[in-house]
């Protein structure tokens, strides 16, 4: 079955086969704070032109770098205070002059220049992705060396384009879903337009970033060239083409995702599956019209998931099934991702020496609250805390391996949900993601036709609980679904664009219409509470599935919402990986 823009939003029959983002505002990630012939895209009335200015460089003659600040990458930009880019060089992949003005340089591709492998052409470009709650990327207003230093001393080409966000929309402009995308896709072509002119190799674009950078380096990763966003980039004179005529490409080579907050179409269903059927309390309380809504989302997540196709890398269909008890707790998916929970742990016990530390954080700065310290002597001590309110791990002391035994006892131990039910849509509009997808400034918009439908077929059984409000009905849903942007795009279109496997899955309409990367790394903190287990192991298996050869995925013990890696540091982890998958 597939699932297109108008079967998920206007076909509510068509989905019933189904049964039928974030609120995390992510830490900005290590090394990535912000660094201090026409084409058929330009516009006859536009103050700003594709071609780069090779005559405005400025250097850096202690760290022997050239870069340039607040070059607008598109011929018609919606805002001139966001779309705009920086770039850092090397010095060794520029032959420059100086400029009669003394402070500027004229400088051209020195392709003889090398650092370490990489040469004036061969370079990969990084560009980090810094978006926290899928929020705007801002562009540099001044120099600083440090924030680069690690990136350009490994001979990477270092851009840092301005991107909008869901905190950037004014009373004249929603900057909401798909701008922060679309704008670094025109990030990309503009580079591709200059490859001439510009160091490094436009075949070895890599993109990094955490939460909802994460998640939006992992939809223009998986979306490479996509139709979808062809209007949009239209509108702000992207380069479509090179001066030419040939056709340009906004696909990239590699994707570096830290807990990507993403697949929100579905993210809705997974949570409560995953996490909120194992929880009892707040909005999933007795009583609540949220807790009944809270178990239906849940039971609509297996239908859905086992539609998608999946496989392991034996080839094993993966696929949900009634349980005993609890939801949907048997079957090979479920198999799966016990797996992949019990892989993480024995890792840990592989990776860690013990005695072995847990610190807890206290509160927030300036507030006084410290935070407390245990320490396990042993392995076996740690397990026995693992096991303090069930029993759900074994111990092998002599293979210093571990197993899982069941999803509940996991969750219940070390993911809990942190999120209320309606996690990424909310049912009040009130959840980060809902912003995500707003129709203009303050207008926050449901997108998630999944949870529209979980709702529609269950509201009259809503309705007999005190705490439910006809606001929270169908009828919302189908409101803002109905609603058309700037460009003429309604939510069906808007959604698709930012949903991964829509271009991964052959559930979905935009399967095999895209140009995926075909260089991943994903990494994720096992006990974060800002999404599902399920949300980065779908990904890495549809990229499997898809013909990605190149999908390095792990998740993480004893680490949440953050740069999760097993061992050493995250910038470093990241460059040596860059160095492993780019061509030199």
């Amino acid at each position: 079955m597939e699932i297109n823009r108008r079967t998920v939003v206007r076909g509510a029959a068509a989905m019933a086969a189904f049964g039928i983002a974030e609120g995390a505002a992510g830490t900005a990630f290590a090394g990535t704070s912000s660094p201090g012939s026409p084409s058929s895209t330009s516009s006859a009335n536009s103050a700003y032109s594709l071609e780069f200015d090779s005559t405005a460089w400025s250097y850096d003659s202690a760290n022997d770098v050239y870069y340039q600040l607040g070059k607008v990458y598109v011929t018609d930009p919606a805002a001139t205070d966001i779309e705009s880019l920086s770039i850092y060089v090397p010095g060794a992949y520029l032959k420059a002059t100086a400029n009669s003005d003394g402070t500027t340089y004229t400088a051209t591709v020195d392709p003889k220049g090398t650092v370490g492998a990489y040469s004036g052409r061969t370079a990969p470009i990084v560009i980090p992705v810094n978006t926290p709650g899928y929020a705007a990327q801002k562009p540099a207003t001044s120099y600083s060396y440090s924030s680069v230093a690690q990136y350009l001393a490994a001979g990477h080409v270092y851009v840092w384009p301005g991107l909008r966000g869901r905190d950037t929309s004014t009373s004249t402009r929603s900057d909401a879903a798909p701008w922060g995308v679309t704008d670094l896709k025109a990030a990309v072509r503009f580079l591709r337009y200059n490859r001439r002119l510009l160091p490094g190799s436009t075949d070895d674009i890599v993109l990094f970033g955490m939460s909802g950078g994460g998640a939006q380096d992992t939809v223009a990763g998986a979306s490479g060239d996509s139709p979808l966003y062809h209007p949009y980039l239209r509108t702000i004179g992207a380069a479509m083409e090179d001066a030419e005529g040939r056709p340009l490409s906004d696909a990239v080579a590699g994707v570096m995702a830290w807990c990507p907050i993403t697949s929100l179409h579905e993210a809705n269903l997974s949570y409560e599956w995953n996490m909120g059927q194992f929880a009892s309390t707040g909005t999933r309380a007795s009583g609540t019209w949220t807790s009944a809504y809270s178990a239906d989302l849940a039971k609509a997540w297996p239908r859905y998931v086992n539609r998608l196709g999946l496989r392991d890398e034996r080839g094993r269909r993966l696929k949900l099934t009634e349980s005993g008890s609890g939801t949907h707790l048997a079957g090979s998916y479920h198999d799966h991702l016990i797996e992949v929970i019990t892989t993480s742990l024995n890792n840990f016990l592989s990776d860690t020496t013990f005695p072995y530390t847990i610190t807890t954080m206290g509160g927030p700065p300036g507030s006084g609250q410290t935070g407390t310290s245990t320490t396990y002597e042993t392995v076996d001590d740690y397990i026995a805390y693992l096991n303090t309110q069930s029993t759900w791990v074994s111990y092998d002391a002599t293979a210093n391996t571990a197993t899982v035994a069941g999803l509940e006892g996991f969750v219940t131990s070390q993911k809990t949900a942190s999120k209320p039910v309606g996690a990424f849509d909310g049912y009040s509009r009130g959840q980060t993601e809902n912003g995500v997808f707003a129709m203009g400034l303050d207008a926050p918009a449901h997108f998630a036709p999944l949870t529209r439908d979980v709702v529609a077929a269950n509201e009259a059984t809503y309705a007999t609980y005190a705490d439910w409000s006809s606001d929270y009905g169908s009828a919302a849903y189908d409101g803002d679904f109905a609603k058309r942007d700037s460009v003429g795009k309604d939510m069906a279109w808007r959604a698709d664009a930012y949903n991964p496997l829509y271009f991964l899955s052959p559930a979905f309409g935009g399967y095999r219409r895209s140009k995926p990367a075909r260089h991943w790394r994903i990494r994720t903190g096992i006990m974060q509470g800002d999404t599902a287990n399920t949300t980065e192991i779908n990904i890495a298996l549809a990229l499997r599935n898809y013909g990605i050869r190149d999908v390095d995925f792990a998740t993480v013990w004893a680490q949440g919402h953050t740069q999760a890696e097993r061992t050493g540091d995250s910038t470093t982890n990241f460059v040596d990986w860059v160095e492993s998958v780019t061509g030199k």
